[in-house]
């Protein structure tokens, strides 16, 4: 049950992008389309849920144990880089499409603050290994629900006569802040 609303609460109540604004830049620059946000989507769930726990490990298997904690956030962005690495070769070779439709965002994952904060915020919590994992995977499922919802809604309104001076970013940044409340309308979920 503890696993249920861990992953219940970090994909609707404390969602990385609405809750800890974490990942912003790929959440906006990925959801024009809803092909490109969903294959973003998939690549960041399997990236931050695999980073999440290797830099668990890492964690625990080397740093606490060596007193190198001041090490925490360079060797998680290796760990972070390696797996991004690994997602781009396996889409490079089985996805030409998806690859570049994704661009540019799909190293900048290596930088995406969500990945490095979820890793983080795992050893901050004290979670054990399975929490951790569910954790993870409930921040990145989360973190591709938003920008599914996201890419849906600026794909309806780019068909939409929005008034000039709302077109464009406007549009998306009150969108976004819309979404937000909506999610943060999930917090009494949580008590």
């Amino acid at each position: 049950m503890l696993y249920i609303i861990i992953i219940i609460n970090t994909v609707l109540v404390q969602n990385m992008v609405f809750y800890w604004i974490l990942g912003i830049c790929p959440y906006l620059g990925v959801s024009r389309k809803i092909d490109t946000a969903v294959g973003m989507g998939l690549a960041v769930i399997f990236v931050l849920t695999m980073s999440a726990m290797a830099a668990f490990a890492v964690q625990k298997l080397i740093l606490d144990p060596l007193n190198l904690q001041y090490l925490q956030t360079l060797s998680f962005i290796l760990v972070i880089a390696a797996l991004v690495q690994l997602v781009e070769m396996i889409l490079k070779k089985h996805s030409q499409p998806l690859y570049r439709a994704l661009g540019i965002y799909l190293p900048l994952i290596t930088t995406n603050c969500a990945v490095l904060g979820v890793a983080v915020l795992n050893i901050r919590k004290n979670y054990t290994a399975l929490e951790a994992l569910f954790f993870s995977l409930g921040a990145a499922s989360g973190f591709a629900l938003a920008l599914f919802i996201f890419a849906g809604i600026r794909e309806r309104l780019a068909l939409s006569n929005i008034p000039k001076s709302f077109r464009g970013f406007s549009i998306s940044l009150i969108t976004a802040g819309i979404m937000s409340m909506a999610f943060l309308g999930f917090a009494g979920l949580a008590k």
